[in-house]
């Protein structure tokens, strides 16, 4: 009894029903601090709501009908710190919209309708952390689109439209540390597209239409330590596409195109720890370029159409030699000449591989 009353106590101290509530939304206010979470999820809202408990400091209003974000929506709540708009049917956003919301820390816009930012539409967002616009249809990027946001973490933007990144894309994003472009349609990027993001840790470029990288393109990534880059387009890597990439830990590069790599492509990756090149069209490379790597301790070369001939005695020696596991085990296997078909490479002997004139 002692503990059931106990409970009662602490509920009622904890979360107490807020007056002034949007109807069709369940509110709750808890008073250390006072502060009140909307709960306006899959109610079938056509608008943002109008009036809001002015210490609301989280708002749920996914799965509703919201075709829009008008101008000083969040004006009447300064206290606001997390607002979930995914999958209603925003077309428009204000550039005003998120006017006064300086404490915000998550906005969710993910699967909208939402095709153009507005130019300088978050720059009330000072202490913005994530923002989520995946599965939404914007194809054009452009630096004022995020201005202010300085302590920006973390941005996804998967599932849009965008073809290319253009130089200073993202440069106010100084705080930046994950940016996940996957899926779009993105065939090029600027040489100066990820300037100023110095302290990104994660590049997700998987499942885009990338034929080659500028050189150079990563340099301004001091900080990077995984970058993805598989089902992209890619025949071959220039010697200084990766210059830069000195803090670079993973590396994938599966399902391109890639028949040929400079042997000194992976130079200054000594941090590297798993590289993945699983899923090209790479009949040989140089072994010796993985000396620039000492700390590898994964890598993956199965499905390439491997040529197992003198062409690849470096890359054999290397193998016997390092302490890299290469994965799967008993991979990669010999594609051609036809007596070493389907052979291990683990089971090759450098002194027989020949080549024929």
């Amino acid at each position: 009894m002692q503990h059931l009353m106990w409970l009662m106590l602490v509920i009622l101290w904890m979360v107490q029903a807020v007056e002034g509530c949007p109807d069709v939304c369940k509110c709750y206010r808890k008073s250390s601090p006072e502060t009140s979470e909307v709960n306006c999820h899959k109610r079938g809202l056509r608008a943002f709501p109008s009036k809001l408990p002015p210490d609301a400091w989280i708002i749920k209003l996914g799965e509703n009908g919201i075709t829009d974000l008008k101008a000083n929506a969040l004006r009447s709540i300064p206290k606001i710190e997390s607002i979930n708009l995914e999958r209603n049917a925003i077309k428009s956003i204000h550039p005003q919209a998120f006017s006064g919301a300086k404490q915000l820390m998550l906005l969710n816009l993910y699967g909208n309708h939402i095709t153009n930012l507005p130019l300088r539409g978050f720059q009330d967002l000072l202490n913005l952390r994530f923002l989520m616009l995946g599965q939404n249809q914007i194809g054009v990027l452009k630096p004022e689109m995020f201005a202010g946001m300085r302590n920006l973490s973390d941005l996804d933007l998967p599932l849009n439209a965008l073809t290319m990144l253009p130089s200073n894309a993202f440069k106010p994003l100084i705080a930046l540390k994950v940016l996940d472009l996957f899926l779009n349609r993105i065939q090029r990027i600027s040489p100066k597209a990820f300037t100023g993001l110095r302290k990104l840790m994660f590049l997700n470029l998987d499942n885009n239409s990338l034929k080659t990288v500028p050189a150079g393109a990563f340099r301004p990534l001091r900080s990077l330590e995984m970058l993805v880059l598989d089902n992209n387009l890619l025949s071959t890597l220039s010697p200084s596409a990766l210059d830069g990439l000195g803090n670079l830990q993973e590396l994938y590069l599966r399902n391109n195109k890639l028949e040929h790599l400079p042997p000194d492509v992976f130079r200054n990756m000594a941090k590297l720890s798993q590289l993945a090149l699983s899923g090209n069209r790479l009949k040989t490379v140089d072994g010796n370029m993985f000396l620039h790597i000492p700390d590898l301790k994964k890598l993956y070369l199965h499905d390439n159409p491997w040529r197992c001939d003198c062409n690849i005695i470096s890359l054999v020696q290397w193998m016997g030699q390092t302490k890299a596991s290469l994965l799967p085990r008993e991979a990669p296997r010999c594609v051609s000449p036809p007596e070493l078909r389907n052979k291990s490479f683990s089971s090759l002997q450098a002194s027989k591989l020949l080549c024929r004139a």
